[in-house]
């Protein structure tokens, strides 16, 4: 395991590599978040298989803030950013996973490059630039509203970790002090210009982009409506349907890593080829 920085036009860009010795896979973590939520993967068998590559997004983590908040803090921005971490990193064709505002990532990382292998996504439905399927594609939720505010009292921050994370997930201090380290601007920037439709439309690329997509959610998603997730067009949907993980929530890769990781491996097998 080799935990190192990557200077990029954005930000250095903190990473953690499984140096596992198959093909590589880049791993996003969501708003907030930062990349050791991916500890189960990046320590197990996945991580020993393939060659894990876990990123802190610029405003997050152990990455510096954004040189330039507007151009980087944004899901087109943070896309721009993981594709020029890979390109710096010397590594042409990966799959991806990403997670909540990473699995949106990943699918502007396929509007932008051929670069992607495979894409799986968890909790983070594609979403058309109308109102009404933003709506749709996400649940009413009390700590929704945090998503995209700059500033947390203590109480908040507790409060959007513990919720991201799942209510019956594992809960570690690093989730919160995750929560306290992300710059503001980054949750403010990014969900002002998603709100007002920038970047790709997502459910068009979805219905569209020939990548291979795996969906994987918790059955008990408190933010993402799964029944609307499951009715998208999709060209190309790995497996032929959106996997649901019973009794998880938000992150099933952190809460439930023995049921998400076999369904992970045979993705990395079918998309970037078998380890070894």
């Amino acid at each position: 395991m080799k935990n190192h920085i990557v200077d990029t036009s954005h930000c250095a860009i903190a990473v953690t590599d499984s140096e596992g010795a198959g093909p590589a896979v880049l791993m996003i973590h969501g708003n907030s978040s930062c990349r050791q939520v991916f500890r189960n993967q990046l320590e197990g068998e996945v991580g020993r298989a393939y060659r894990c590559i876990a990123m802190d997004l610029p405003g997050h983590g152990g990455s510096g803030d954004a040189s330039d908040p507007d151009k980087s803090y944004t899901m087109p921005g943070y896309a721009d950013a993981a594709l020029e971490l890979m390109a710096v990193l010397g590594i042409g064709r990966y799959a991806v996973l990403g997670w909540s505002l990473g699995g949106h990532i990943g699918i502007e990382m396929i509007a932008r490059s051929d670069a992607v292998a495979g894409l799986m996504i968890s909790g983070s439905p594609p979403v058309s630039k109308d109102p009404d399927s933003v709506n749709q594609g996400f649940l009413p939720s009390e700590h929704m509203h945090l998503a995209g505010q700059n500033v947390f009292s203590e109480a908040e921050a507790d409060a959007y970790a513990h919720a991201t994370c799942g209510v019956n997930a594992p809960f570690e201090p690093f989730l919160l002090e995750a929560v306290r380290r992300t710059d503001g601007r980054a949750r403010e920037i990014m969900f002002a210009a998603f709100v007002a439709g920038k970047g790709a439309d997502q459910a068009n690329i979805v219905a569209t982009s020939t990548t291979p997509l795996a969906i994987v959610n918790g059955a008990n998603e408190p933010f993402v409506n799964n029944a609307f997730v499951s009715a998208q067009s999709y060209a190309n949907l790995w497996d032929g349907e959106v996997h649901l993980l019973e009794a998880a929530g938000h992150a099933p890769f952190w809460e439930a890593p023995e049921r998400f990781e076999p369904l992970l491996l045979r993705f990395l097998a079918d998309t970037v080829g078998a380890a070894g």
